[in-house]
């Protein structure tokens, strides 16, 4: 590498310098801080793990984002992780082995191999609440409405939350006549919403039964909450099943309903995380995005590979793409200048000062920058044998 170049970071790799550094561990206190009163406990999983714990449960969903790694003490494959779910997950399984349901939240760095789409980071930095030992709606209630007050903490009112069941698609594709591999077509094509494409396919495999048929007609069931009476008489007769699953929509969907400046659509062709997520799905979205900001959903069946199943349901978000979005105006803390002194009295004044929380930045010394070039707008002055904090003119 030519000795210019060795600044440069990996594409998708960025660094935080202040005063952004400072704001955004200022939010990730705010949001743990959230977390906590809501009864969610903080955990710290590792970095690294060995590979089949990091992807057990979760598909390829999180297969082609993990960088791969072998570990030179037991020459074993590790992974870094992608997303920290699992691993929280892991520790509920294995580790706490609680019979009761267990409120567990996580902050830390997570690693993709490639970005979601051009220019966007590599290294979120991944903030999110889990729910786990409830099956019941009532937990996934508990969840988008601690999304929306993340959402709102970070002073974004106007929230769009996206709701959709993975349950519809799983209960339909194994009713159908469809294969494994024409399942995956399927699938592939309701997330583009493709309706024209599955025609054609369905005229290539000659599928007409109903359970196909319905799955067709999920691209078009999106919209306001009304769309839900529509998929019920859709599957009424076809999927028992699935009109639970509609239900659990609805219910979750009146919960939040009359919150202010909260709107809701419903999309019963969302599957992301199909390989992952068990349940009910949702996205935030704010508004003049493209991209959801905060998502979550039930992954009930993830717990299983660690000895011990337990429902569970939960959110993440990007605590950078949060801070993008921050609207709270937030005062940069005055810097307290105290100039170079063997004086007692000064230093006991310093330390006074740093434990109200004062930032005081002493002068080096032969240092040449003045109070106002160290970024201080307050100085300390010795006035009449006392050393009194005065404001930089």
């Amino acid at each position: 590498m030519n000795i210019t170049n060795r600044w440069l970071l990996p594409e998708g790799v960025e660094e935080i310098l202040p005063p952004k550094a400072q704001k955004l561990e200022n939010l990730c206190r705010t949001i743990i801080d959230l977390f906590s009163t809501w009864g969610y406990e903080f955990v710290i999983p590792p970095m690294v793990e060995y590979l089949e714990s990091l992807l057990t449960g979760t598909g390829e969903d999180l297969d082609l984002k993990t960088f791969k790694l072998t570990d030179q003490l037991s020459g074993r494959l590790m992974g870094i992780r992608a997303d920290i779910t699992p691993q929280v997950a892991r520790i509920d399984a294995h580790l706490l082995k609680r019979d009761t349901p267990t409120r567990l939240c996580y902050l830390g760095s997570v690693l993709h191999t490639r970005p979601g789409k051009s220019g966007e980071t590599r290294a979120p930095l991944q903030v999110g609440a889990e729910l786990y030992g409830h099956s019941g709606v009532a937990s996934d209630i508990e969840i988008v409405k601690l999304m929306l007050a993340t959402l709102k903490q970070v002073g974004i009112n106007q929230t769009y939350i996206d709701l959709g069941h993975i349950g519809i698609f799983r209960t339909l594709s194994s009713d159908s006549s469809l294969s494994v591999t024409q399942q995956a077509q399927v699938f592939e094509a309701l997330q583009r919403k493709a309706k024209d494409e599955l025609k054609a396919l369905y005229k290539e495999w000659n599928i007409t039964n109903a359970a196909s048929n319905a799955l067709l007609e999920l691209v078009d069931l999106n919209g306001d909450v009304t769309v839900l009476d529509e998929a019920k008489k859709l599957l009424a007769k076809l999927s028992p099943e699935s009109v639970q699953y509609i239900d659990e929509i609805k219910t979750l969907a009146e919960s939040i309903t009359g919150q202010s400046e909260v709107f809701i659509n419903v999309d019963l062709a969302e599957l992301r995380g199909y390989h992952y997520h068990t349940g009910m799905v949702y996205t935030a979205f704010v508004p003049g995005e493209g991209d959801g900001i905060a998502f979550g959903g039930r992954y009930d069946d993830i717990g299983s590979a660690f000895g011990r199943a337990r429902p569970a349901t939960g959110f993440s978000t990007d605590v950078k793409s949060l801070l993008k979005q921050q609207i709270i105006v937030n005062k940069t803390p005055s810097s307290i200048f105290a100039p170079t002194s063997s004086d007692i009295a000064l230093h006991q004044k310093i330390n006074a000062l740093r434990k109200t929380g004062n930032i005081v930045i002493e002068e080096l010394e032969g240092q040449h920058a003045s109070a106002s070039e160290m970024n201080c707008d307050q100085q300390l002055s010795l006035e009449n044998g006392e050393w009194i904090v005065k404001d930089i003119n």
